[in-house]
């Protein structure tokens, strides 16, 4: 019988790459197999990082018979998904008939589906192991762990280019999918505050009144806006009627809000199209074809990632603040952006974790309640990453 562990990647894109790294140097792993639809791609990059243990096949992921195909003759027992959400269901659900678990870095989302066959299989489905989500919600889990009674919690993310080299007219370069930026941009937030649900529509998250400005390390001044839904995290935490307020949010440096209000209001990230001589051209996709190119980082410059939590509430009946803060810079030597080693080494991990046991849960799981976070953190960290923690009285 053959006991070799070994693990199936579906993606060779800029997180599937850090994913590839960290399962190369894993003592656990023995053998990796990466699918992806640019087979030469996927087996030139192999070659060139000198990744030892990986072998590259093609993969159609819209094709469900080559899917199933290629995880039945991988012979691996987990699958690592870091392709598009959009495949997120049928890979997760071929995984599941296979007997074989799955973890990836996207949004559980319709991978509830399968939550009950799961279950009923001993299959572990491990989603949200990424950088937002995932270590967001590790860092938040160990710092509400530290309160008694939660009143507040922001949760704050952003990847940025490191301040000397934000030298384009957005100060902003690409270190995932541009179509996922634009799409992130026009997505609308909700958020509790003092008590008090509040919305902001997609089109408006921009604009001057939803934005303040505070410093981040490594960073100088920042833009802050509302990244998405912040109350579903309530029930997701578990937390009770104490708490007051939530927010979630993300970052970019001064006048980058401006010029997104703009855009947005001139239907730029618009995806219904605008017929141009005959052609139906929808305003957003335009747009990530022509900004791709344009917005690239040199490769001797280094983008940083920083993650927040800041919680409040109260600890044997004081007022008390708690920060957690995970920073961290890209890898010159590998060329690994902090992006891409943020979520990818993340999502290595996770499956690293299933694969030693440490995590065998059945069924679609949370990171919130089923993964050891300080145990992550202290393997993040093990891996170059900065994590800083202060508790003070408020």
């Amino acid at each position: 019988m053959d006991t070799k562990k070994k693990v199936l990647v579906l993606g060779v894109g800029l997180q599937g790459k850090a994913v590839l790294h960290d399962l190369d140097r894993s003592p656990l792993v023995d053998e990796i197999v990466a699918g992806d639809l640019d087979l030469e791609a996927a087996q030139s990059y192999i070659a060139q990082a000198g990744l030892k243990k990986v072998r590259a096949v093609r993969l159609d992921a819209s094709d469900d018979g080559q899917l199933r195909r290629v995880i039945r003759e991988s012979g691996a027992q987990l699958v690592v998904c870091m392709l598009v959400p959009a495949f997120a269901l049928s890979i997760a659900r071929a995984a599941v008939d296979a007997g074989i678990a799955y973890t990836s870095s996207s949004y559980t989302g319709n991978l509830v589906e399968v939550n009950a066959e799961a279950r009923a299989k001993g299959v572990t489905i491990l989603p949200e192991m990424g950088m937002d989500p995932g270590i967001d919600l590790l860092l938040a889990q160990c710092a509400l762990a530290e309160l008694d009674e939660v009143h507040g919690l922001y949760s704050y993310g952003a990847g940025l280019p490191e301040p000397d080299c934000a030298n384009n007219a957005l100060k902003y370069k690409i270190t995932w999918t541009i179509d996922g930026v634009l799409g992130a941009y026009n997505r609308p937030a909700r958020y509790l505050l003092d008590g008090v649900e509040k919305r902001i529509p997609g089109t408006e998250m921009f604009r001057p009144e939803n934005i303040r400005i505070a410093d981040f390390p490594g960073l100088g001044p920042v833009e802050i806006y509302y990244n998405g839904d912040a109350v579903r995290y309530i029930e997701i935490f578990g937390l009770g009627k104490s708490v007051r307020t939530m927010g979630r949010f993300a970052f970019r440096y001064p006048g980058h809000s401006a010029f997104w209000s703009t855009m947005a209001d001139l239907g730029f990230l618009n995806d219904e199209p605008t017929v141009v001589d005959g052609v139906p051209v929808p305003p957003r996709q335009f747009l990530a074809h022509h900004l791709a190119p344009r917005l690239q980082f040199e490769p001797h410059e280094r983008d940083i990632v920083v993650v927040r939590i800041h919680t409040w509430g109260l600890k044997d009946g004081r007022k008390c603040d708690v920060v957690y803060d995970l920073i961290d810079y890209r890898d010159l030597e590998s060329g690994l952006f902090a992006m891409n080693r943020t979520v990818g080494y993340t999502t290595s991990i996770a499956a690293q974790l299933i694969l030693s046991g440490k995590i065998t849960k059945p069924g679609v799981l949370s990171p919130v309640k089923d993964v050891p976070g300080r145990m992550v953190l202290e393997e993040l960290k093990a891996r170059g990453m900065h994590i800083s923690r202060s508790v003070e009285d408020a």
